[in-house]
């Protein structure tokens, strides 16, 4: 996000949103997102090894 003003009091969202810009890359396309693997709700943290499984698949891994 990219400040384009400054506010110095408080607005409804639609006005602070006129004063950023979203340079956020757009979001994964679905067919990407329905082969990431899913946790179930309240299953815990991943493991060592399921992390290192999610990084590879997103492209985030360390070799």
């Amino acid at each position: 996000m990219i400040v384009e003003r400054i506010i110095t009091k408080r607005v409804g969202p639609p006005v602070a949103a006129q004063c950023l810009i979203d340079r956020s890359p757009p979001p994964p396309p679905r067919e990407i997102l329905a082969t990431m693997p899913r946790r179930d709700r309240g299953a815990g943290r991943p493991t060592k090894r399921e992390r290192r499984e999610t990084d590879r698949l997103l492209g985030r891994d360390e070799g």
